[in-house]
């Protein structure tokens, strides 16, 4: 009996070991690019794909802005960044997406410190219940509004620090996402309901809703020297579900050890849209495994959708 949970259990590591480095391993940027001279705010930037992605571009010689709401957990990152990539160009600021009032706050402290801004990286996002500062529910408000208004009142100086990019962190659960602009314009929030699965639905119209945004924002640059990207990191290893309840994250704490990868695979996808490049001509295009997805589900590609949301997100910003 000893013997054949051995060998089950030995069966089981080598499957996990196949799994990582087959189905499960994701390409690597192959970008060689130096970014001295260039600014990078990353939303998010203090743990997971957000820290991975701002310590590439800080060892690249960058000036990283990280963006978070956690003073804490922040200023942390910018230590374990400077150690570990020599680069003393790294700064918190503060920034709760879920206050317009704070995204507003931000890009004055930015504009009033800044001169130029290279690389927007829109990759802040969670799940959870709850509504925001501004009464939208929380996950539609942090994932898509907090990011819309962000780009909105930086776009003049991504013009004027050209070429620039702005980079969202959408996922593929957008292929079971759908926005009703009726429970929108109604309740200010993708759905109602707040169980687990109502949560994990509401995230997945998000990041529809991220993909809808770069495609629309990719028709206003055009004739810019600011180009857009949106892309699904991979099935990542993250605490994005950190406040989901203790129920859920026993239930697929498995699925996450045995089937999701590293935080630094997934930045990948992330950093080539930010850096590769040639692909100036995919803006607004969606990525994965660091290349566009042309067979993107209709949905994604909604001309009025797509207007109706950037219109809709501009109405609730106070922008129009």
């Amino acid at each position: 009996m000893l013997l054949e949970l051995l060998l089950l259990g030995a069966l089981l590591i080598g499957v996990y070991f196949l799994l990582h480095t087959t189905v499960l391993k994701l390409p690597r940027c192959k970008s060689t690019a130096k970014l001295h001279g260039k600014t990078a705010i990353v939303t998010g930037a203090n743990t997971g794909i957000g820290l991975t992605t701002a310590k590439d571009l800080a060892r690249r010689g960058a000036r990283v802005i990280l963006a978070c709401r956690d003073r804490q957990r922040a200023e942390a990152a910018v230590q374990e960044i400077i150690k570990d990539t020599g680069n003393n160009q790294v700064i918190f600021m503060q920034l709760d997406l879920a206050s317009l009032k704070s995204v507003r706050s931000f890009v004055e402290n930015f504009l009033r410190k800044e001169s130029r801004l290279d690389l927007l990286i829109n990759n802040a996002g969670l799940i959870s219940d709850g509504t925001t500062d501004d009464g939208f529910g929380m996950i539609f408000g942090v994932n898509h509004l907090g990011h819309f208004l962000l780009t909105v009142l930086l776009l003049d100086l991504l013009k004027a620090s050209g070429p620039s990019r702005v980079v969202t962190v959408s996922s593929r659960g957008y292929k079971i996402g759908n926005v009703d602009f009726n429970c929108l314009t109604t309740h200010k929030d993708l759905a109602l309901g707040n169980s687990n699965y109502q949560l994990f639905r509401k995230y997945c119209h998000s990041k529809l809703c991220n993909i809808l945004f770069t495609y629309e924002l990719a028709k206003k640059l055009q004739g810019t020297n600011v180009t857009c990207y949106s892309l699904h990191p991979g099935a990542i290893k993250t605490d994005i579900s950190r406040y989901s309840s203790l129920w859920w994250k026993l239930l697929f704490s498995p699925l996450f050890f045995f089937f999701f990868t590293d935080a630094e695979s997934g930045a990948q996808t992330t950093l080539h849209c930010a850096l590769e490049q040639g692909i100036e001509h995919l803006s607004g295009h969606y990525f994965t495994h660091c290349a566009p997805l042309l067979n993107i589900k209709s949905k994604a590609r909604d001309d009025a959708a797509a207007k109706k949301l950037w219109e809709l997100s501009e109405s609730f910003c106070g922008l129009a």
